[in-house]
C-alpha cells in the first residue's frame, strides 16, 4: 500500500492542421492505490468529501464501474495476471461532482511501468478504454511509443480516424504523459505533466482555493474551448454510436529506436 499522492500539474492541448488552436491550464490529479484505505481526512474513497474517488466512476461501465476489480480482470485477460501493483491516476470528484476526460490505470512491477489502461470519457456520457503495453509486458520507458487505432468519439471537432500514440514517463518525482492523435496533417497533441507530492489536507485546501470547483471547472473549460473552436470555424461532428467493444488493444508498439529506423 502507498499513501495517496497529489499531482498539481498542467495539461496542454494543441490542435494540428489548418485550423490551429492551443490551450493550457492547471489541473489536479491524484495517484492512489485503489485497494488501500489510507488517505487524509479531506479525501475519501466511495463516500462524500471535499476530494473523493468513487469506484462507480472507474473500471467498466460509466457510473456503474467496478474499480480495481475490473482493471485487474482486464489486465489478466490481456496476459498480466500477477506480480504487479496497481495505481489509479485520476481527477478526484469535488464535493461529489466528477468528470474525467481521461484517467489512467497503471500496472507496475518493482517500480517499472508495464501496462496502462487509458480510460477515456467524452461529454456525451460515453467511455472507451485503450490498453497500452509492450510485448510480454516489458517495462515501458519514457522513450517508448505505444499505438492504437482511434475508434472513439471524444471531441466533436475531430474525426474518428487515424490513431493514437501514447508516451508515459512515470518517474518517482514526476509524471509526464503525452497522447498524440495522428490523422495525417490533422489531429491533436495532449499532455499531462506534474510533480508527485504527498496528498495532504493542506494540498487539498490549496487546490480548492487555486482551482475552485475541481471537476466542474474542467467541464466548464471544455465547453469554453469548444465555443472558441466553433467561432474559429471548426466543423462540428454529431456523436456516433460508440464502439461495441469497450477496450482497444495496442498495435505493434514503436520504440525510440524503431522510430529512428522509420524516419
Amino acid at each position: 500500500m502507498i499513501a495517496p499522492e497529489h499531482i498539481a500539474g498542467q495539461t496542454v492541448h494543441a490542435r494540428r492542421g489548418a485550423l490551429k488552436h492551443r490551450f493550457r491550464y492547471g489541473v489536479d490529479y491524484v495517484l492512489i492505490d485503489p485497494e488501500s484505505p489510507r488517505h487524509p481526512r479531506l479525501f475519501s474513497r466511495n463516500r462524500f468529501n471535499l476530494f473523493a474517488v468513487y469506484d462507480r466512476n472507474h473500471g467498466g461501465i460509466r457510473q456503474a464501474g467496478q474499480g480495481a476489480l475490473w482493471a485487474r480482470e482486464t489486465l489478466e485477460n490481456a496476459g498480466l495476471s500477477e506480480g504487479y501493483s496497481l495505481r489509479l491516476l485520476t481527477q478526484p470528484a469535488f464535493l461529489g461532482f466528477s468528470f474525467n476526460p481521461v484517467s489512467f490505470w497503471l500496472a507496475c512491477r518493482e517500480d517499472a511501468l508495464v501496462a496502462v489502461i487509458a480510460e477515456v470519457n467524452n461529454t456525451f456520457g460515453d467511455r472507451h478504454n485503450y490498453l497500452c503495453h509492450l510485448p510480454d509486458f516489458a517495462p515501458i520507458a519514457a522513450t517508448d511509443v505505444i499505438t492504437a487505432h482511434k475508434v472513439f468519439h471524444v471531441s466533436p471537432f475531430q474525426e474518428i480516424k487515424g490513431g493514437y500514440r501514447f508516451s508515459f514517463a512515470i518517474h518517482t518525482d514526476r509524471i509526464a504523459i503525452r497522447i498524440l492523435h495522428d490523422n495525417g496533417q490533422e489531429g491533436l497533441i495532449a499532455t499531462l505533466t506534474g510533480a508527485r507530492r504527498k496528498l495532504t489536507n493542506g494540498s487539498i485546501l490549496r487546490a480548492t482555493l487555486r482551482r475552485p470547483f475541481g471537476a466542474l471547472r474542467t467541464l466548464i473549460l471544455i465547453y469554453a474551448q469548444a465555443l472558441r473552436l466553433k467561432f474559429k470555424g471548426a466543423r462540428y461532428r454529431p456523436r456516433p454510436e460508440p464502439p461495441k467493444d469497450s477496450l482497444s488493444p495496442p498495435q505493434i508498439p514503436l520504440t525510440s529506436s524503431a522510430k529512428k529506423v522509420q524516419s
